[in-house]
């Protein structure tokens, strides 16, 4: 029963605004609707600010690959697609990887490496995003990126996903690489919080019903845990789409719409962070960035309110399969 819908009679209110119930209920409500209002706001705002835009071009924004501010011509296309991807495909490298570290950390590794590679795993998402970037450029695409590139030219390049020429600092690949790292840390250590939470009665009756430590992990734990391992799949997801700086850094900044991840390309946030100063003086080009920014916040909200849908039908299912 919620805040709005009780009724105390006055000595029982007294009770309990004396102990701080009514109080705390209050409080607790007031974040969560301005949780809500802040969304709200910020939604209503990217909608008026973008008004020129929508009105002039109306969807050739979110279709036109076209992209020259300079003769008021705006394709957000190439941006969309480059947003979508390298996301996609960071979360598609750290996922496993994630995981892996996970179950390494909660149910493998002895307590005091549990703790030690923990804290370095969760260290990593503290390291700025411009060192990232920094890092990315000069150390991790010349070295690790750059061949993988030309491994995957050689072997798989037939696929449009795979095929162009390979850039030494400057590719989605980078981008997607670094997406990966970046979010490596929220995965892991929410999926190992997650699996260090499922009571230990679910690992000992599995083994006790002579299942291998493996058989245990993979199905039982994973799948109690599933709802959890989702939420952090989430978080990662929300970061990745939203990141600037790196990407900015990485990606090239090429305008053209190629389907290759080897080719430079750029994102939404990157255009926005990069352009949104020279929009100053056109209210044009700084409305089309806005309604940029707004296709950004409609597709992180669709995202979001699938998974989440998705993780609520996996935790009413999860319980009913795990009875014995």
């Amino acid at each position: 029963m919620t805040l709005a819908t009780r009724t105390f009679s006055p000595k029982e209110f007294k009770r309990r605004l004396r102990h701080g119930d009514v109080i705390f209920d209050a409080l607790t409500l007031t974040a969560a609707a301005l949780v809500l209002l802040t969304v709200l706001a910020i939604g209503l705002q990217l909608w008026q600010q973008s008004q020129f835009t929508r009105e002039a071009f109306a969807w050739n924004l979110v279709f036109s690959a076209d992209w020259n501010p300079s003769a008021e011509k705006f394709g957000a296309l190439p941006f969309i697609y480059g947003t979508l991807q390298t996301s996609l495909v960071a979360l598609l490298i750290a996922l496993p990887l994630g995981l892996g570290i996970a179950i390494f950390l909660a149910e493998l590794a002895s307590a005091w490496v549990s703790r030690t590679l923990g804290f370095l795993v969760e260290l990593l998402a503290a390291v700025p995003s411009v060192v990232y970037g920094l890092w990315g450029v000069y150390v991790f695409a010349p070295t690790f990126v750059k061949p993988t590139g030309e491994f995957l030219q050689t072997f798989v390049g037939f696929l449009p996903l795979f095929s162009g020429s390979v850039s030494p600092q400057y590719s989605r690949l980078a981008a997607s690489m670094i997406l990966a790292l970046m979010i490596l840390p929220t995965i892991s250590a929410v999926s190992r919080d997650v699996f260090q939470a499922i009571p230990r009665a679910q690992r000992e009756a599995a083994l006790a019903l002579g299942a291998t430590r493996w058989e245990t992990i993979w199905q039982v734990l994973i799948p109690y845990g599933l709802s959890g391992i989702l939420g952090a799949v989430i978080l990662g997801l929300g970061r990745a789409l939203g990141e600037t700086m790196a990407v900015t850094m990485v990606i090239g900044n090429n305008y053209n719409l190629v389907a290759s991840l080897l080719e430079p390309g750029s994102t939404m946030s990157a255009v926005i962070a990069g352009q949104f100063g020279e929009a100053a003086s056109s209210d044009a080009f700084r409305s089309a960035l806005i309604e940029m920014g707004l296709i950004l916040f409609v597709i992180t909200l669709i995202l979001n309110m699938f998974a989440r849908l998705l993780v609520w039908r996996v935790a009413r299912r999860v319980p009913t399969e795990l009875r014995v």
